[in-house]
């Protein structure tokens, strides 16, 4: 596990650039620091990380990604949330605790998108039965990443998605000021107006949204 994340941290300095890194650092509103490496050229250097046959064992993967997530470029949450990713067909069911970490801890959109609806939704396609109790705990939390995490997590679901959940999720979160919140309230309902047009229709008719989160949820049906 130690020579995993040493190598790792090598191979990172070595693509280092500084003039990217501040552009990076100022896009993110200067909430994180960074080595300034753009995705395309970071996930090249992840390569050799997520190959089968140097994948961590799963036993240490909560250990590595909380040391990872710990540091302070977000280049380790970025890859710490991808590496997660390879494992999501065999999560256990504690391992909501990790996915809950990784949201709250260092939060901003780029990550906590990213394990909603990647990570949190594969999970809660295997243990069903934790979808709502996870969600009631994360409405009553007040933490906004977690709350737009129950929004999200259904984001890829298409006609698998739980309309009753989703319909008490947005209700619970109604009033809300929270740009985040509403603008995730309407990225889920314009989504599954994807795949289910009449239902958003009537939804967003009968709810009384906020203008951001009516404006999204319509866009692809004006």
């Amino acid at each position: 596990m130690t020579e995993y994340i040493k190598t790792l941290e090598i191979e990172f300095e070595k693509k280092k650039d500084p003039t990217i890194a501040s552009e990076q650092k100022a896009y993110m509103r200067n909430q994180f620091e960074f080595y300034g490496i753009k995705s395309t050229a970071r996930r090249e250097i992840q390569k050799p990380f997520m190959a089968k046959n140097y994948l961590p064992n799963k036993e240490d993967l909560n250990n590595i990604v909380t040391i990872l997530w710990q540091k302070p470029q977000r280049e380790y949450q970025l890859f710490s949330q991808e590496l997660v990713s390879r494992y999501a067909k065999i999560f256990e069911k504690q391992d909501i605790e990790l996915l809950e970490y990784m949201v709250t801890n260092k939060s901003w959109w780029d990550t906590v998108d990213f394990v909603s609806y990647n990570l949190m939704g594969q999970y809660f396609k295997t243990y069903v039965a934790e979808r709502k109790a996870c969600v009631n705990k994360w409405l009553e939390s007040n933490n906004i990443w977690l709350q737009r995490s129950a929004l999200l997590f259904q984001l890829k679901y298409k006609e698998d998605l739980d309309t009753h959940l989703l319909s008490l999720v947005i209700n619970n979160l109604l009033g809300s000021k929270e740009f985040f919140i509403n603008k995730a309230i309407g990225w889920i309902l314009r989504e599954y107006s994807k795949t289910n047009p009449k239902w958003v229709m009537d939804f967003t008719s009968k709810t009384d949204l906020s203008a951001l989160s009516n404006r999204e949820a319509l866009r692809l049906l004006k």
